[in-house]
């Protein structure tokens, strides 16, 4: 069993942390735009996973590496952006959204995919968070207006990377000890 749990897991989940070659430098919005890319290939993949044990892998995983997301945006990259550009109505914006996410993960990590509204909650979820990339992305979205603004994005990528690792390193121990175990 053990076996099988973690030859699905490296199905679900491999390269989903590589990094870019060390002699680049990703900048802020550069490094946010791929963790989108990443966070969508994971509603995919639970769109795409059967049963309850694979739903429920990457259920977890989603939610995992939202949090992370909206917190090094929380912490870092959206004070900065609103320093840079006084945008309060675009600032104040994205928080409502990501509180509204924070809501639903809430309920989906109490949950699990033996509740009947388990894969609706993540549909939701996969439609909240949509959205708000789109907004963050679109021509004249917080990441355009972070780059017209001059905002040093290098030095904020570099920012964000060493938050986010830092958060992964204090959630490792927590996986470790409470390994997922398949149920036949």
């Amino acid at each position: 069993m053990a076996q099988t749990n973690r030859v699905l897991r490296s199905k679900l989940f491999r390269n989903e942390t590589a990094a870019p070659s060390a002699a680049r430098r990703l900048d802020a919005v550069e490094m946010l735009k791929n963790e989108h890319q990443r966070i969508e290939k994971l509603f995919r993949r639970f769109a795409q996973a059967r049963g309850n044990d694979a739903r429920a892998i990457v259920g977890e995983k989603l939610c995992e590496a939202l949090t992370l997301h909206m917190r090094i945006e929380e912490e870092i990259f959206y004070p900065a952006f609103l320093e840079a550009t006084s945008d309060v109505e675009m600032h104040h914006e994205s928080e409502v959204e990501h509180n509204g996410v924070k809501v639903l993960i809430a309920q989906i990590q109490q949950s699990t995919p033996n509740d009947s509204h388990y894969s609706a909650k993540l549909k939701v979820l996969a439609t909240m968070v949509r959205h708000h990339v789109e907004q963050e992305e679109k021509r004249d979205g917080m990441f355009a207006e972070a780059r017209s603004a001059g905002m040093d994005l290098l030095a904020l990528g570099e920012q964000l990377k060493a938050r986010r690792d830092q958060m992964k390193k204090r959630m490792l121990p927590a996986r470790v000890r409470t390994p997922f175990v398949l149920k036949q």
